[in-house]
């Protein structure tokens, strides 16, 4: 194999690899429950499962950007974030203390002169 085909086979392998990811993430967002979760995560591993063999770099390509379309149309309007995260509900919810406030570690033990 040439240089440019391997090239191509691994950013097709890394574009898998992140289509699966953010299909679980979908996943997620729509299945609440974990048992619903873990059957819709099962049937969403068998699809991509189901084209694993395929060696074909135009046809990897054009299941990609069926799968991207098809995320695309699946995609939650509210889509479940991390609390923390960014956009989460708890992200900077206790901000970093200013700096110009200074704290007294000694309290009640400091020396007057």
């Amino acid at each position: 194999m040439s240089s440019p085909i391997i090239a191509r086979r691994l950013e097709q392998q890394a574009k898998v690899r992140l289509l699966y990811r953010r299909a679980l993430k979908t996943v997620q967002s729509w299945a609440v429950h974990r048992d619903t979760f873990y059957n819709e995560a099962m049937k969403t591993r068998a699809e991509f499962e189901q084209h694993k063999n395929v060696t074909n770099l135009d046809l990897v390509d054009r299941l990609l950007d069926r799968g991207e379309a098809r995320l695309r149309e699946k995609a939650h309007p509210d889509p479940y974030i991390i609390p923390w995260a960014v956009g989460g509900s708890k992200y900077q919810r206790n901000p970093p203390v200013p700096t110009n406030i200074s704290f007294s570690y000694d309290f009640g033990k400091e020396t007057y002169t």
